[in-house]
């Protein structure tokens, strides 16, 4: 069986790169600067099924788009999610949080999302592209 993405992320998410070990995702909702990891492994719905290099390697990319997200969106704080409710597929919420964002300090699911503007898009993924695709 070949690794598959769940078509709610093709249809709620926008190709950004592939690392390694996972998919990056830019979510569609420019509320938030909001990337979601998924590990490119078939029948994996929590960390704890992946193998132990595997973990090991998630944490690593985890931490390597955080600081790029702070550096991009500068900003200080970045919040790192492993839900699965909706979407049972194994990933990684990665959202740079400010003070002046319209859920502070709340979650960012208590307010509706607020899809891209086709130029916002195009700039977004260009610069998350750039800087994600340097360092590698």
């Amino acid at each position: 069986m070949i690794f598959k993405i769940d078509q709610k992320f093709l249809k709620s998410s926008y190709h950004v790169t592939e690392l390694k070990l996972c998919l990056v995702r830019l979510n569609d909702n420019s509320k938030f600067p909001w990337i979601i990891l998924i590990p490119k492994r078939k029948n994996i719905t929590d960390i704890s099924d992946l193998n132990s290099k595997d973990q090991v390697l998630l944490m690593k990319e985890i931490v390597y788009v955080s600081k790029i997200m702070k550096k991009i969106f500068k900003t200080s704080k970045i919040n790192i999610e492993k839900i699965g409710n909706l979407v049972p597929q194994l990933h990684i919420h990665i959202i740079a949080r400010s003070k002046k964002d319209s859920s502070w300090p709340l979650s960012v699911w208590v307010v509706k999302g607020k899809k891209y503007s086709k130029s916002a898009l195009v700039k977004v993924l260009e610069k998350v592209k750039e800087r994600l695709n340097k360092k590698r």
